[in-house]
């Protein structure tokens, strides 16, 4: 019922402005014109051919930085002209002092600290979406989507052609860009939008044909006409992309193990394709995928009850992954004090460890993860307004090898899966309204596989999400999404499911929801609204969202908690012209608050923050939050309520002029609860580039915290009536942690680069002074080994005896210390030796170990994690680019 309430608020809201007067406010820059060639183009970076003499150079560029509106400090020359198959851009930069300009070297879409001259186009001239194209002065590439009228997606990657030189007047971009790689309408004569951004390094000038001012919002929607386009027809495109990778891995093993001997051999081939459906619609399909990734994922300690959420790093799941962002449209900023929306599509779920629990055995075979066989996407625009996507993939059964006692068997740890996801988002008055839909369906066939008590059958999910304008200058907006999720599997999963970390509806004290292990379902909903004030020197940002106690979209999505009502109000004033001290500054304010939907307060604060980029180009970030007292219905881990004491947390970061050859950024942030807690942890990065075309940084870190009530575990006891039967078992924890993430990156020529990367991390955990909640909703424990409870230790075991002579039974629980150490890392050269097309050779290393002791002892920690036993892992990979 609240679901459908909400649905219908939010239609009425978003239709009530569907019919608003267009945005008719004028161009902001004189039209571009393009010409045709009448002669050959070969982008060499030289601008002579006679097609380049012809064509109508724009010149009239305004300062954004640092004189926002201010005359360029060097002129600037941009025409672009075309032929049947693409389009060509040749911009000349002059400068005072070019042996001055600053011309660094790094890998595609690297963020570089470096001259650029960029081209953006909105070539479906829609207002709000398009493409960028940048080169800077060394000759390095990126480039990626726009979307939202703001933002930008640089995950993209185009195959077009771009050549930089520097002469004595200052340097020269020239770049192709083919059609089909572009989306547009197919018509006589084309009307695009277009800007140019030049930057000049060395004045930390920035240069646009029109710009965002610094207090205002919406880029592409200022863009300038770009005419003179005739006669060109949308390219059905069918692309073609094979690969060939071998795989060797040395890995240590136990040397009984029967399935292991420490090294294997995996040779692949595979195929994508990418082709036109029409001229706006584009299907990427894989066949015998391969996806793994080239970057590692971080070590990471993870204490609490969440799961971790890790950055999809597959290029088929990045590319173009922007159009399946669900809820975040319209508005510019999105803030949360204590809210995470609820990822509807999550794709690291496709082709993940196999999540199946495996029975007693020695040793086991388990696949790191499960084979897709096959993936499709589709994108693109329909109807001029409306923006599509869809995915579906299949990722086959999977299973394990044990022994056990002398006898092997194999058992199901995954089954065969499909993944659905469809998307769509309809814009209305040029952008002013929105309205879009997401749906996922997760599906798994078990046959008679015992997992079907470990997993979700069946799982869907559907959400609708909008915004609208409301003022003709867009300056308030109202954003928001509702949706809902629907889970069906076997009654022992489902009561598994309403028992989970994600639910915890076993909690005793909780009077909104209780498990029922009859079910064979579970049905939740989730919704948020954003108002929006995100023009001018004042900007407001306030929301108010749920997520009901049944809501799950984990299965294709990711969420990190339910049973949540949560608000906030804030708002925040800049400071966009400079004077004597400052170049831009601004501070923002908020209060915020959180109930689960039993009216418990499980959180409260008020929050600041400032930034400020001085007059020499540093900045320096600052940050504070006070949270009042309140409850945490997570702490017992399913139990009852507890209380979270008062504490203040501080965050300061303050980082050096990017331009420099040594660049530094430090941060330390610092947190004090009521009751004793305490954080603190110091962190510093520090960049070199010791030449134009090489970067090295390491940021070491380290943190030490104090938890008074860190969980251990829970047990039944029938004498702990005030806890409801259950001892929820607690300790006093010192943790201390170190790591560091250390990069080379080595570029020989803007297709061949050379990245390494690695990461160090030591973590321990001291545990001591173990107690049980004495009551619900207080923070008050009974110390065991006082008032006549005993604790003992032998073996690596404490055995507690809660009361002494009493009618409690003892129970016991492993020593949790720890220290934990790993090294990770890979070395990635990459060639690409044709547009599209590459050469990866990778190499990956890692180690780990862990051991039963409190204490860092640092030191010696740094031995036994550089003597651990490694693992590495050695890839070839060939790629072959054909656009047919």
């Amino acid at each position: 019922m609240i679901t459908k309430h909400l649905t219908l608020v939010l239609l009425c809201v978003l239709t009530t402005f569907s019919f608003a007067e267009a945005d008719n406010s004028p161009n902001y820059a004189e039209p571009v014109h393009a010409i045709r060639c009448t002669d050959p183009i070969v982008v060499d970076g030289n601008l002579t051919e006679s097609t380049w003499q012809q064509a109508k150079a724009t010149t009239r560029f305004i300062q954004r930085d640092p004189v926002e509106n201010g005359t360029p400090s060097e002129p600037t020359e941009v025409k672009i002209v075309y032929n049947d198959e693409a389009l060509y851009v040749g911009a000349r930069m002059y400068d005072s002092s070019p042996d001055s300009i600053v011309a660094r070297l790094g890998r595609r879409d690297a963020n570089l600290s470096s001259d650029y001259f960029i081209v953006f186009l909105d070539s479906y001239y829609d207002r709000r979406s398009g493409f960028y194209f940048a080169l800077n002065a060394a000759g390095a590439l990126s480039d990626g989507v726009m979307m939202n009228d703001d933002w930008d997606d640089n995950s993209w990657d185009g195959v077009w052609e771009g050549r930089a030189r520097i002469d004595d007047k200052g340097w020269i971009a020239e770049m192709r860009i083919p059609f089909s790689q572009l989306r547009f309408q197919e018509k006589s004569r084309h009307v695009w939008g277009v800007n140019f951004k030049r930057v000049i390094e060395r004045k930390n000038e920035m240069d646009y044909l029109t710009f965002t001012p610094k207090d205002g919002s919406g880029f592409v929607s200022r863009f300038a006409d770009l005419v003179g386009i005739e006669s060109i027809v949308p390219p059905r495109h069918f692309e073609a992309l094979p690969y060939l990778r071998s795989k060797a891995e040395f890995l240590h093993v136990d040397k009984e193990d029967p399935f292991h001997d420490g090294a294997g051999f995996d040779p692949g081939i595979g195929l994508d394709l990418k082709f036109g459906l029409g001229p706006n619609l584009t299907v990427d399909a894989t066949f015998n995928p391969d996806f793994g990734q080239v970057e590692v994922d971080p070590a990471v300690v993870n204490l609490s009850d969440f799961e971790t959420y890790y950055q999809e790093k597959r290029p088929f799941f990045i590319e173009g992954a922007s159009i399946f962002n669900f809820g975040q449209g319209g508005a510019r900023n999105y803030w949360g004090f204590n809210w995470s929306n609820p990822k509807f599509f999550y794709s690291r779920r496709i082709g993940r460890a196999p999540a199946g629990s495996l029975p007693d055995n020695d040793y086991a075979d388990v696949p790191d993860g499960t084979k897709i066989l096959g993936a499709a996407k589709l994108s693109g625009k329909i109807n001029e307004n409306w923006n599509i996507g869809m995915i579906h993939a299949v990722t086959s059964k999977e299973t394990a090898d044990i022994r056990y006692d002398g006898n092997d068997s194999r058992v199901d740890v995954e089954p065969l899966t499909y993944y659905g996801v469809f998307r769509g988002q309809r814009e209305f008055a040029k952008g002013r309204q929105g309205l879009g839909v997401i749906g996922t369906l997760t599906a798994r066939k078990f046959r008679d596989s015992p997992l079907m008590n470990e997993m979700n059958r069946n799982a869907s999910t559907m959400g609708l999400d909008g915004w609208t304008f409301l003022d003709k200058d867009k300056e308030w907006v109202i954003a928001g999404w509702v949706g809902g999720s629907h889970i069906e599997g076997t009654q022992a999963q489902i009561a598994d499911l309403q028992n989970s970390s994600q639910h915890y509806f076993q909690r005793p004290d909780l009077s909104q929801v209780h498990v029922d292990s009859s079910r064979t379902s579970l049905t939740g909903y989730a919704g948020r609204i954003y108002l929006n004030k995100q023009k001018g020197s004042v900007f407001v940002n306030s929301a108010f969202g749920f997520i009901s106690p049944s809501f799950n979209s984990n299965d294709a999505g990711f969420m990190w908690q339910t049973d949540l009502i949560n608000w906030h109000a804030g708002a925040g004033y800049q400071w966009t012209k400079p004077n004597l001290f400052y170049r831009y500054m601004y501070i923002i304010g908020a209060v915020f608050q959180s109930y689960d939907f039993g009216g418990h307060k499980i959180s409260n604060g008020y929050f600041s923050e400032s930034q400020i980029t001085f007059k020499n180009y540093y900045n320096m970030f600052i940050m504070g939050i006070y949270n009042p007292r309140a409850y945490s219905s997570r702490g017992t881990r399913g139990g009852p309520l507890m209380l979270n004491g008062a504490g203040m947390y501080g965050y300061t970061n303050i980082q050096t002029d990017n331009r420099k050859s040594v660049v530094f950024e430090v941060d330390g942030d610092v947190f004090s609860g009521e009751f004793g807690e305490r954080d603190r942890s110091v962190g510093l990065e520090v960049e070199w580039k010791p030449a134009a075309n090489v970067s090295v940084s390491i940021e070491p870190e380290i943190s030490a915290s104090r938890n008074i009530a860190q969980w251990v575990d829970n047990f039944e006891d029938a004498s702990a009536k005030l806890t409801y039967d259950h001892r929820y078992v607690f300790a006093h924890m010192e943790q201390r942690t170190f790591s560091s993430d250390i990069r080379l990156s080595w570029t020989f020529t803007p297709r061949l680069s050379l990245q390494l990367f690695a990461q160090p991390l030591i973590s321990s955990g001291d545990y001591s002074e173990f107690k049980a909640l004495a009551r619900p909703a207080i923070y008050e424990f009974d110390v065991f080994g006082k008032n006549g409870s005993t604790i003992t230790y032998e073996d690596e075991t404490y055995t507690v005896d809660p009361d002494g002579n009493g009618p409690a039974e003892s129970f016991s629980f492993d020593d949790p210390d720890f220290n934990f150490k790993s090294l990770r890392g890979n070395a990635v050269l990459r060639w690409e030796y044709s547009p599209g097309s590459a050469i990866y050779l990778v190499w990956t290393q890692s180690r780990e170990e862990s051991e039963v002791i409190g204490n860092m002892q640092f030191q010696r920690s740094m031995r036994k994690l550089f003597s651990a036993d490694v693992n590495n892992i050695f890839m070839v990979k060939w790629t072959y680019w054909w656009n047919l």
